[in-house]
């Protein structure tokens, strides 16, 4: 059961510097979330939830309604990190209002992005719910 908790709490504590993250740089640095971005945040906002309340309890069934937000939610940040990386990804446009979902605020070494960084969230969070299922079995 330690082992089980440790990939839960390892899970939650990802959500949460993600999210914090995500409200850093919207709400402190002023950088303007695009769709894309509101749709990753959309998935990894309630993880935060999900897995505190799940850690506490020591419920490792939420797996079940975690790793479908994950997995959706890192679909979403390949598809944005491509479109900020790719040049052909950029002409299919899936924002249609506010700042452009190419605009990349942060750039680190020409290949690290905020949406990249979301990408790494995901599949740690990805990874610690598959231990979690192995763990269980």
């Amino acid at each position: 059961m330690k082992n089980k908790l440790i990939y839960l709490y390892s899970a939650w504590i990802v959500s949460i510097v993600a999210t914090m993250s995500s409200l850093y740089l919207s709400e402190i640095k002023k950088f303007i979330p695009c769709d894309m971005c509101w749709f990753q945040r959309i998935f990894m906002y309630p993880l935060v939830l999900l897995l505190g309340i799940a850690t506490f309890r020591g419920d490792v069934k939420v797996k079940y309604y975690v790793l479908p937000l994950a997995v959706i939610g890192a679909c979403f940040s390949i598809y944005h990190y491509m479109e900020q990386k790719i040049p052909g990804f950029a002409s299919i446009r899936p924002c249609l209002s506010g700042i452009p979902c190419s605009v990349d605020y942060l750039n680190w070494f020409g290949f690290i992005t905020i949406p990249l960084l979301a990408l790494i969230a995901f599949i740690l969070i990805i990874i610690s719910m598959l231990l979690l299922n192995a763990k269980e079995d």
